[in-house]
């Protein structure tokens, strides 16, 4: 199977929690990796590696604990988002911190996969990159990465536009290694699709944010559960690159989502003073309209998995014809 078999052993669901700016930390991917399924952390919004190192103790140590009171239990994995715009002495030093602290795989989302696949691997670890576009994708596959995140249309954040009904499908064909699904994963029985259409595991960011464990302020949260597909806009009106945003959160700051003004590049010298993109403007899938609650990790990876079990038992046409003869 594509997906490494040490990962797949320590699932209880074919899910990634994905890393995200300001909402992924420590209590998330702890209660993720609990849940049996892939929990992660970004270096993004940390100062810089120390507080990372501080991150993955915390987790190590929460997990070790975990592992000892409940022997036999499934764990999930430890991803970390790692940006490669490091200079290459930085980026091995990450990884090797990485390393110390058990983490699996090492996430890029940006830059040329080319160079970084073989130093992430150099470490034993497994090297997963985003793509948006096919283009994308058949340069990670050429870089030789382990997984392909492929973001299609509906997604939260820097997503792209190709409906998943092609994208991994295409992608599944010319790449033997891990497919991930992402974007608008917000139920069990669409991890059941990605599976179907050819992934292997579903990368679910917009869903795990509207969770007790998550990072995000409450008023993110509650306004993930009150919007729905309608209120989210992809645009590149808030930092010059398309992405999806919460409509809500452009209102809350006086601008307007039907008059963006759409900068000149990318910048954000056209939004209200003091006002920043993830922090104050907060993006979201269009899985948000399945999204009405606020549980614990533990309680929707129950439900998502109840979800999944029962997507995995429609009988498929053969036994359909079978039955009604």
């Amino acid at each position: 199977m594509a997906l490494a078999q040490d990962i797949r052993d320590r699932l209880t669901l074919p899910a990634f929690a994905a890393p995200m700016f300001l909402c992924s930390g420590v209590d998330l991917a702890i209660a993720c990796c609990k849940a049996g399924i892939i929990g992660s952390l970004t270096r993004n919004h940390c100062r810089d590696l120390a507080e990372l190192e501080a991150q993955l103790k915390a987790v190590s140590q929460a997990l070790a604990t975990h592992a000892e009171v409940t022997p036999g239990a499934k764990i999930g994995p430890l991803a970390v988002n790692i940006s490669p715009t490091f200079s290459r002495e930085e980026f091995r030093e990450h990884l090797e911190t990485c390393r110390r602290y058990g983490v699996r795989i090492i996430v890029t989302s940006v830059g040329d996969p080319t160079q970084n696949a073989p130093l992430v691997q150099d470490y034993g670890l497994l090297h997963f990159h985003d793509a948006t576009t096919i283009r994308f994708a058949e340069k990670a596959a050429a870089a030789g990465v382990d997984g392909i995140v492929c973001i299609g249309a509906g997604g939260g954040g820097h997503a792209g536009t190709i409906s998943h009904l092609a994208f991994i499908p295409q992608v599944r064909a010319m790449f033997d290694g891990t497919v991930v699904m992402a974007g608008a994963v917000s139920s069990g029985a669409v991890i059941r699709a990605a599976e179907i259409l050819g992934a292997d595991l579903a990368y679910m960011g917009t869903r795990f944010i509207a969770t007790k464990e998550a990072g995000a302020p409450d008023a993110y949260k509650a306004m993930l559960v009150e919007g729905g597909v309608t209120d989210v806009l992809y645009t590149k009106g808030v930092n010059g690159l398309p992405a999806s945003w919460l409509k809500a959160s452009l209102r809350a700051i006086g601008l307007d989502p039907d008059n963006l003004l759409i900068p000149e590049g990318r910048g954000t010298g056209h939004l209200p003073e003091g006002k920043t993109p993830w922090r104050d403007i907060w993006s979201g899938g269009q899985g948000i309209g399945l999204i009405d609650d606020i549980p614990s990790v533990a309680d929707l990876v129950d439900r998502l998995r109840r979800e999944y079990v029962a997507a995995c038992a429609v009988p498929d046409m053969a036994d359909a014809a079978r039955v009604e003869a």
